[in-house]
């Protein structure tokens, strides 16, 4: 009679707990902006791994809802730059993001518009890409 007792007693403890957390999985990267201009006119990437550099993000007004203080601690940026252009239309993406057990390895992608404008003499656009990582792995950039 105690066995079963206890065992009745043991099922509503159990059932009557808290729910279980579960843990929201994020993205491995996601993009937080992609523009047609505004960035250098040489073409980089460069990775952002320091809380500083990470905080100079939050201050651009594309960013700054895009990126919470806890992202400083456990992601990375990505400024990908495409360089100069002579037209519009032009954007720097992302073909595709893998991740190893050492690194996240990014494949770039260069779009072309899919008309060409005429060329304004002297008018320059600077096309760029910021990722978020969600990761704080060495990164490969290809």
């Amino acid at each position: 009679m105690k066995k079963l007792l206890f065992l009745f007693l043991f099922f509503i403890v159990i059932s009557c707990s808290s729910k279980l957390k579960t843990t929201e999985s994020k993205p491995l990267f996601e993009i937080l902006t992609t523009q047609e201009e505004g960035g250098a006119s040489i073409r980089f990437f460069e990775i952002l791994s320091e809380e500083k550099e990470i905080k100079m993000l939050q201050n651009d007004d594309l960013l700054q809802n895009k990126i919470n203080s806890n992202d400083t601690k456990t992601c990375n940026f990505i400024i990908l730059n495409m360089g100069e252009k002579t037209t519009l239309g032009y954007t720097i993406g992302v073909k595709k993001v893998e991740e190893t057990t050492s690194k996240i390895i990014i494949t770039t992608q260069d779009n072309e518009p899919k008309t060409k404008q005429n060329v304004e003499k002297e008018v320059f656009y600077y096309p760029y890409t910021i990722l978020k990582i969600n990761s704080k792995k060495e990164i490969d950039i290809q």
